[in-house]
């Protein structure tokens, strides 16, 4: 074991390279992930404004089956998506944010989530135009296809295979989603009493086999049927918590909005209340990471920029909104600044409301929980077989090893967790990030396209 931590510590230690600015320490891969943010908003012309109202008309009026190319509605790639997407980086995430950042680090979050709406439509236009079809018909995409297909046109047949290679590579490490899997069990442990880590691990593995082994119709599905369910819970009891603490809602906005600015010492001031929102913000909307590509590529759409449009949703619904009541229900309970961490804070918030709101919590939870772990199963499957290929052995021996690999997660502490994660994440985002760049040309000619009048 502590070979293993002295792996991750170093790894931590590389990825998150930091670099002096304005007087601090900022991590280099922060400031490579703000800056497409800022860019494709600017370059795309505010689409996180002027399109919303597009992506839900949009999802009213999808095309059916035999009307359009693909696996699934357009419905279901989206709450597939979101069932990565909106899973514990939105509660325990949060949670840590506070404690990395303070109180600021929420009004970052919800910033960063505004500007990730528009680095998500890019990256899924994209997984959407370079898109392949196997002989059986079925589809897969990601930004290891984008990478591949865009360095064949571009002269570099070879770096685009690399790139490719080296996401799909990263993407395998960032599709075992860990945090999910320790603060499940965590949130559990507290309610239960369960110690066993191990025995939990089991089960939940068993339980995420049932979808993974179902395959992409069957994922659609279940996801489109969960994934309302555990958010309307939880906001459900956010909403609870607000409302008990309603005096104390405006002290706590005064509380973010100062922290963002000025920000308290012991957490780093202002630009680490910008680095802990930051880092809270990819991981709870994995925008710039192109996971979520790899959901949204199976959508029956008929030009790439609609089911593009339908993404801006994600980082909306997930961190706009989500994070940020949740944020807020946690600062004005008090509980992020009393010592715990993770998933145990919003644990004694919820539990402020009632004895038994902590059994609520573990519902949520297990169902964010499970729900993520179904949707990167298949994360993971694409990465796999772009690497191995995608026949029946190959698939099959992916599905084994990823379930496999799921149980040792509740037992390895909450810190290597998130180090192991955010790692992987931020890998992931090197080569997905240049494919962007890569093609700012060709999207703001799709986009322009797009809207001067072509078919949704």
């Amino acid at each position: 074991m502590e070979n293993f931590n002295a792996f991750v510590d170093g790894l931590s230690a590389a990825v998150f390279f930091k670099v002096p600015l304005f007087g601090a320490q900022i991590e280099l891969i922060v400031l490579y992930l703000a800056l497409p943010m800022l860019f494709f908003t600017l370059w795309l012309g505010f689409p996180n404004i002027r399109h919303v109202g597009r992506a839900i008309r949009i999802l009213r009026s999808q095309p059916q089956h035999g009307e359009a190319k693909g696996d699934v509605s357009q419905w279901a790639a989206l709450s597939t998506a979101l069932s990565g997407t909106i899973g514990l980086g939105n509660i325990a995430g949060v949670a840590v944010a506070l404690t990395m950042g303070g109180p600021g680090a929420i009004l970052w979050m919800f910033i960063i989530g505004w500007f990730a709406m528009t680095v998500k439509m890019a990256e899924v236009t994209l997984g959407l135009k370079y898109r392949v079809f196997d002989s059986r018909g079925h589809v897969h995409g990601g930004p290891m296809y984008v990478l591949k297909a865009v360095g064949a046109a571009r002269g570099w047949p070879k770096l685009g295979l690399v790139l490719g290679g080296a996401y799909a590579f990263f993407a395998l490490f960032g599709a075992i989603p860990m945090v999910q899997v320790n603060q499940s069990f965590a949130q559990v442990k507290v309610v239960t009493g369960l110690t066993n880590g191990w025995a939990y691990g089991v089960f939940l593995a068993g339980a995420v086999a049932l979808v993974t082994l179902g395959g992409a119709a069957w994922l659609g599905e279940v996801s489109k049927r969960l994934t309302p369910i555990k958010v309307a819970v939880y906001l459900g009891g956010v909403a609870a918590i607000l409302i008990l603490h309603i005096g104390e809602i405006p002290g706590a906005l005064a509380l973010i909005w100062n922290g963002a600015w000025s920000g308290d010492a012991a957490t780093g001031g202002a630009v680490g209340a910008f680095v802990a929102g930051m880092r809270r913000a990819v991981f709870a909307s994995e925008a710039g990471v192109g996971s979520a590509v790899m959901a949204h590529s199976l959508a029956r759409t008929k030009h790439p920029v609609s089911e593009g449009l339908v993404a801006l949703l994600e980082p909306l619904l997930g961190t706009m909104i989500v994070c940020a009541f949740g944020g807020l229900a946690l600062v004005v309970a008090g509980t992020w600044n009393g010592g715990l961490e993770g998933i145990a804070i919003t644990s004694a918030a919820f539990a402020q409301v009632s004895p038994w709101f902590p059994w609520l919590l573990a519902v949520v939870v297990f169902l964010f929980a499970y729900s993520t772990l179904v949707a990167w199963g298949f994360y993971g499957l694409q990465a796999w077989g772009y690497l191995f290929g995608n026949g029946p052995k190959a698939q099959w021996t992916y599905k084994i090893l990823y379930v496999v690999a799921l149980p040792p997660a509740a037992a390895i502490d909450l810190g290597r967790v998130v180090g192991i994660v955010d790692s992987s994440f931020f890998l992931m985002a090197i080569p997905n990030v240049i494919a962007l760049y890569l093609c700012a040309g060709e999207l703001r000619r799709d986009v322009r396209d797009y809207l001067d009048g072509q078919e949704a």
